[in-house]
């Protein structure tokens, strides 16, 4: 059965709201999901379904949407893809915590950067349905803004590679 990695937007970071994790494990296992286990409180979940990726996506965000009041967004990888990610991240001189990887659930649009507006040296790249922003001074005080990445959600380049390892993992 294959293993999904959900990525939740917006989810206890000041958005759609606070979700613990157990709240979300028992949410997945009650949709059917199987092997569920959750990564650190920004809601990543690791599962086992036999649905396709979007599917699976739409029925976690609707069942997230009854809970929360609100659909938060869900963007599903496998542990393949987000090794891939992880390995095709640019920026090779950038510390792993400083390099963000923005998910998307479409590709980004041809001109997704053009209304960047980064002030304090940061970079990003546009891979398909991922983004990577390089902060240099980190994330919490840049006035860095780029519209095309609001509907995403972003793990720095540590997180996605812990989670494509679980997903691998749980792959056997």
């Amino acid at each position: 059965m294959p293993v999904h990695v959900a990525l939740l937007r917006a989810v206890n970071v000041g958005g759609t709201g606070s979700l613990a994790m157990a709240d979300l494990k028992a949410i997945c296992e009650g949709l059917g999901f199987a092997g569920v286990k959750t990564y650190i409180q920004s809601g990543n979940v690791l599962f086992r379904s036999d649905l396709p990726a979007a599917e699976a996506a739409a029925m976690l965000d609707g069942a997230l949407q009854e809970k929360l009041g609100k659909a938060p967004g869900v963007m599903i990888r496998s542990g393949a893809q987000l090794q891939a990610i992880a390995d095709q991240a640019p920026f090779p001189n950038a510390k792993p915590n400083l390099l963000l990887v923005v998910f998307l659930r479409e590709p980004a649009p041809s001109d997704a950067l053009d209304k960047l507006v980064a002030p304090d040296g940061e970079e990003a790249q546009v891979a398909g349905t991922e983004i990577y922003i390089h902060f240099p001074n980190g994330s919490g005080r840049s006035k860095f803004k780029l519209p095309a990445a609001k509907s995403g959600t972003a793990r720095n380049l540590n997180t996605v590679r812990k989670l494509a390892a679980m997903a691998l993992e749980m792959e056997g």
